[in-house]
Order: C-alpha cells, then structure tokens, then sequence
C-alpha cells in the first residue's frame, strides 16, 4: 500500500462520519465515501499539494454527497414520525411573547479559537446529530455544503420561508445544545 493510499485509508472515518450527518443513511454516506476515495485513487496527480489532503477530499466529498441528495430527493425514508408539524417547543421556550431572548443567552468566549478544538467539533458534531433529520440536513447543506438559499429550495422543493425556518429552528437547537454541553461546562 502506498502512502498516498494509507493516508486515504485514515482520513475515511472522518470522511464517513460528515457524509452520515449530511445524509442521515449510513449506507448513503458509505457510497459516497467509496465514491469520493475511488475517485481520489483514480486520478492521485489531481491532488497538487495546494492544500491539505483532507480539505481536498471533503471537496470531492462535497459533490459527490450533493448527486447522492440529488439521486435520491423522491425517495422517502421512513424514521418513525413526523418531526415538522409546525411547533417547535424550543422557539416557545427560548424568546418571550415580544421577541426577546426569554433568558439572555450565555457568554460564549472566543467562538472562534473554540472552532480549532478537537473536542468542540466533537460536541459540534453530536449536536448536529441531534437535530431532527430536516433541520439537520438543511442547516449542513447551508453551512457545511455552502448551498445558496436559492439552490436548497431548488433542490429540495421548499419556499424560501420554510427554508428559513427550518434553520432557525435548527440554529436554536444548536445553540442550546452547544450553551448546555460546551459553553457551561467550561
């Protein structure tokens, strides 16, 4: 096995861990994954050097996770109920009557320098996990794919409202979850 190749090899974990938060099946994310590493394998001389070997990887990742989505948008998954039905308890709880943070959210620190931490990307990560399958699926296409607006309800068939409720529905959940198991425990 040459080098090139057992780097493949370690970076495949991670690789497999983000197409699964992407697409919520782990037999979707694992094609995804062969697809991205075969293609790696089939043409090494892509890779320049330009950057590092993982960032070119998750690019390719990235595309072939959008022809998954794109093969696969009529296909409907069965996850045992109904997770939009146009209440979200969170939004009750998080702001008063007049819009107001219900409580004044938490002082996060330096954002910024946490995103270099392993273990904040590790609670990232669950947290995303967390979300249910929509709000998770859109927020990582948004944030993660960096798909326009305009392409995500597209590609998906939804208003631009219902797309921007959906993620901010989901940036909710996600800044509880980070406030309750990142911020407060440091």
């Amino acid at each position: 096995m040459t080098d090139f190749e057992q780097q493949l090899v370690a970076l495949r974990e991670d690789l497999l861990r983000y197409a699964r938060l992407q697409l919520r099946n782990a037999t979707w994310a694992e094609d995804a994954v062969s697809d991205t590493l075969l293609a790696a394998l089939a043409k090494p001389q892509a890779f320049e050097g330009r950057s590092q070997l993982k960032t070119w990887l998750v690019g390719i990742l990235k595309h072939k996770i959008i022809d998954s989505m794109r093969l696969r948008k009529r296909e409907v998954v069965l996850d045992g109920g109904s997770e939009d039905d146009g209440f979200d308890p969170l939004e009750h709880m998080a702001f008063k009557a007049d819009g107001h943070f219900a409580q004044r959210p938490s002082d996060w620190g330096n954002p910024e320098q946490d995103l270099g931490s392993r273990q904040f990307m590790a609670v990232l990560d669950a947290c995303t996990e967390k979300l249910p399958s929509t709000q998770g699926r859109l927020f990582l296409m948004r944030e993660w794919l960096e798909l326009s607006s305009d392409e995500i309800c597209k590609e998906l068939d939804l208003t631009p409202t219902n797309l921007y409720v959906q993620l901010h529905r989901a940036r909710l959940r996600l800044r509880e979850c980070l406030e309750l198991n990142w911020f407060s425990s440091r």
